[in-house]
């Protein structure tokens, strides 16, 4: 809430840009993994049907706001360059949530109210120097690389998505080659969640291109109507929350019909499938888009497999993730899980530098070919990774 207000003040410069998405950034990695974690909670760790239903409801409301958000911000307040309304408004938004949370926080249990680990002294003391001497080594290698003449934006972003990549790969080799306590049996259900976050990571790669790689597509290639209702292109982003307010109750329904028959893996190939299959889509969008603009309801089309892909992937690996993240890291891992999109992200965003060798067609046809083998590997080795959940779930009981 308060980056909001600071990016909400009609000021010039860059300073107030800065520190509201230092504190953006702060407010999310504070709020997204510990909320999650407190949702994981509310269920017994055996009960993994409700679990992901219910992360399936809690996706509901996250996509409540997305849906609102295109049309209150980018075609009411924010429109005409008046961006500080369009902040302002998240900001009071916030503030809304902000308030039911605290108001209606006692019908939560006890979910969130103590942590499985507490650092001792010792920890606390070899993270903080391990912090610092990461973040004081960031900051004299940015300071050189700027006095050498070759700093651009260009290769900041490469530099910045190889950090990202390698910040969950010593994460995922510190849990699992450390000592720290791990039971076998939390030890053979880590194995198998590092598929899963890699299957997740391709996911996000071309999920998350929606807002820059589609919408340009819906700026510069479709017929913004609808039923004969006009558009701007900012409102092609409303159809995928719309699409997962309709279908997250479905999806709830359905994963407690088919109970624990349906494994994560095969939900997470499922939603690889999807995935590709939405920018098989595309390509032939493209393809069309060459000689004339196309409907917007290829768009509608896109947008509604990678939903069902979305209600497979999502809500099921914070589902998935709480289950099982050993107990002294369930708030850690929840972090490490929403790094899968950072890593999808930043690898994603360095794809468009393929479209300076390819056409649209061939660049939408070579991701949806990434993810249709992902997705297909995954259904190959169901069983193997069921044996690593389901082992090391019977590991940890006999523990």
């Amino acid at each position: 809430m308060s980056g909001h207000i600071s990016m909400a003040v009609p000021v010039e410069g860059p300073a107030l840009v800065w520190s509201g998405l230092a504190l953006i950034v702060t407010g999310t990695g504070l709020l997204k993994p510990n909320i999650s974690c407190m949702v994981g909670e509310l269920y017994p760790r055996d009960e993994g049907a409700r679990r992901d239903a219910g992360f399936s409801i809690f996706y509901f409301g996250i996509n409540l706001g997305a849906f609102a958000a295109p049309f209150v911000v980018g075609d009411w307040l924010a429109d005409g360059h008046r961006w500080h309304l369009g902040f302002g408004a998240a900001a009071v938004g916030m503030a809304l949530g902000l308030v039911w949370y605290v108001r209606g926080h006692r019908h939560l249990g006890e979910a969130g109210a103590r942590t499985e680990h507490r650092l001792t002294p010792a920890e606390r003391a070899s993270f903080g120097r391990l912090a610092g001497g990461a973040a004081a080594l960031t900051a004299g290698g940015a300071v050189l690389w700027a006095l050498s003449g070759t700093f651009t934006l260009d290769r900041l972003t490469v530099v910045l998505t190889t950090g990202v990549i390698a910040v969950p790969v010593a994460y995922f080799a510190y849990i699992l080659l450390g000592d720290h306590g791990l039971t076998a049996g939390e030890r053979a259900r880590m194995r198998a969640y590092v598929w899963l976050f890699a299957a997740a990571a391709i996911f996000w790669m071309i999920y998350d291109l929606s807002p820059s790689v589609l919408n340009l597509f819906a700026q510069h290639h479709t017929t913004l109507s609808i039923f004969g209702v006009g558009m701007e292109a900012a409102t092609t982003q409303a159809f995928n929350p719309l699409f997962v307010l309709v279908f997250s109750p479905v999806f709830a329904v359905v994963w407690v019909r088919l109970g624990d028959r349906v494994t994560a893996s095969q939900k997470f190939g499922f939603a690889l499938l999807m995935i590709g299959l939405s920018f098989a889509l595309m390509a032939v969008a493209a393809g069309l888009a060459q000689t004339a603009r196309v409907t917007v309801w290829w768009l509608v089309a896109v947008y509604l497999v990678q939903v069902f892909g979305e209600l497979a992937l999502s809500p099921v690996g914070l589902s998935v993730t709480s289950h099982l993240a050993p107990r002294a890291f369930q708030s850690q891992m929840l972090g490490v899980w929403f790094l899968s999109t950072a890593v999808g992200d930043a690898v994603g965003g360095q794809t468009g530098r393929l479209l300076a060798h390819m056409s649209q067609q061939a660049y939408f046809l070579t991701l949806a070919a990434v993810a249709l083998c992902a997705g297909a590997a995954l259904f190959m080795f169901t069983r193997g990774l069921r044996g690593l959940m389901w082992d090391g779930a019977a590991l940890t009981a006999r523990e």
